[in-house]
């Protein structure tokens, strides 16, 4: 199978366990993903961006400290800026944080619902998919402008860097 379908694939069935959408970053280096793949809703995006959630939201920072998978309702002591609290405005009120330490490379997932907490079997499947994902890119290959158009849309916005 090649890398776009496995890429296309594995998104698609990710939106699927994941609802109200997930930003998956794969192999982070120097504070950069080579691919960012984002569907949370567009309001929540800006709202982060504009707000410089990044380096204060407790997902993200447990995510680059302990590999493995944390449920967002175990961070809320972490979250000063009141990050997950500005989320759920937006409909993502329970989420899991998924990251790969595989050095140099880190690769991480936020997923969120809106309805409930996410089941054992389908944190499973999601840190799966967000594996599968991190070893096809591995070599940082550009996914193409197909690619881009599939996922555009599936209502995903994608960023690549591909060295």
């Amino acid at each position: 199978m090649k890398i776009e379908q496995i890429v296309i694939e594995g998104l698609a069935r990710l939106g699927d366990l994941a609802p109200a959408g997930f930003a998956i970053a794969l192999h982070v280096r120097f504070q950069a993903p080579s691919y960012m793949f984002e569907s949370y809703p567009p309001s929540w995006l800006e709202t982060y961006a504009r707000e410089g959630f990044l380096l204060q939201d407790p997902t993200v920072r447990s995510a680059m400290r302990h590999p493995g998978t944390t449920r967002w309702s175990e961070l809320a002591a972490f979250d000063e800026a009141d990050v997950l609290g500005r989320a759920r405005a937006h409909g993502l009120v329970y989420g899991i944080s998924h990251s790969i330490h595989d050095h140099p490379s880190l690769s991480m997932g936020g997923m969120a619902r809106s309805d409930r907490e996410f089941t054992k079997h389908e944190i499973r499947e999601a840190c799966a998919i967000l594996q599968r994902l991190h070893d096809v890119t591995h070599r940082r290959e550009t996914l193409g402008t197909d690619v881009s158009a599939t996922l555009h849309e599936m209502a995903i916005v994608m960023t690549e860097r591909p060295e």
